[in-house]
């Protein structure tokens, strides 16, 4: 898919033109986030990540919208943070108004299509989305220790997640950059596609989530994120009981329902 191409077709978000350092466009139901500093490789900073959460915030409250994918402007999807911004400065507090771990594991589905190089920040930022799909030259690297630092966004949790424990220690305590083949091998990423079908197979799946009921995607990120790494099967199998309770009663499972036995496409809103 040709990307500006598309873009020309498709509608330009509501707040767009008060974004600097990302670009934003909605292919139908799905927001394309575009990190978009490519004379700096899209290198990470505290404005940007708020730009970032704001588009969220206002695709949440959107009903037009579906889901979410996020990519890079140019070269890179993020080399990670700007060093001369944010490490040249007196604070070293990292923290943000908005938790962006919080804010994507509540969030409509988001998916990352890691286009080149992806590194420190420019890799865990994209650990809690649903879905991460890298083009085929794509590398990335949890290069903290290599600066002096450790994990961060709760990434030494999503990467024992991802990859096991022994391929985020090796990732971790080296700090190498591994290319999209060998991340995929290790469950880092969930796909590898050729770099120009990178950017419409993201959107495509971030469609086929789009398409399914708000309320039921919301219910299983949340049952995901809670009990994915429960080891009390007990309290796993009672949260999960009580989503169902509550779905069983939604309009969209009625939907669903009634479109089954009148052999029909259901039409959720």
């Amino acid at each position: 898919m040709d990307t500006e191409q598309t873009a020309e077709t498709e509608g330009v978000a509501f707040g767009a033109d008060r974004l600097k350092l990302v670009k934003v466009v909605d292919h139908g139901a799905v927001r394309l986030i575009t990190l978009n500093r490519p004379e700096k490789l899209n290198a990470w900073t505290r404005e940007m990540q708020g730009e970032i959460n704001d588009t969220v915030i206002d695709g949440n409250a959107d009903p037009a919208i579906g889901a979410f994918v996020f990519t890079g402007a140019g070269r890179a999807m993020c080399a990670g943070a700007d060093i001369s911004a944010e490490f040249n400065t007196p604070s070293n507090d990292a923290s943000l108004p908005v938790n962006w771990v919080d804010l994507a594991r509540a969030s409509k589905p988001m998916i990352a299509a890691i286009n080149g190089a992806a590194v420190g920040v420019g890799l865990t930022l994209w650990l809690p989305t649903d879905f991460i799909v890298a083009g085929a030259s794509a590398r990335l690297s949890c290069r903290f220790v290599k600066m002096g630092l450790v994990p961060e966004l709760a990434s030494s949790h999503f990467l024992v997640q991802r990859c096991g424990w022994g391929n985020a220690s090796d990732l971790s305590l080296s700090g190498r950059m591994v290319p999209a083949d060998e991340a995929f091998a290790m469950g880092l990423i969930d796909s590898v596609v050729p770099d120009d079908e990178l950017l419409s197979a993201a959107l495509a799946r971030a469609s086929s989530y789009a398409e399914n009921p708000a309320p039921q995607l919301q219910m299983i990120k949340t049952l995901l994120t809670t009990n994915g790494s429960s080891t009390d099967l007990g309290q796993v199998q009672r949260s999960e009981l009580d989503a169902l309770k509550v779905a069983f009663r939604t309009p969209e499972h009625r939907e669903a329902v009634a479109a089954f036995l009148e052999k029909r496409s259901p039409k959720f809103t």
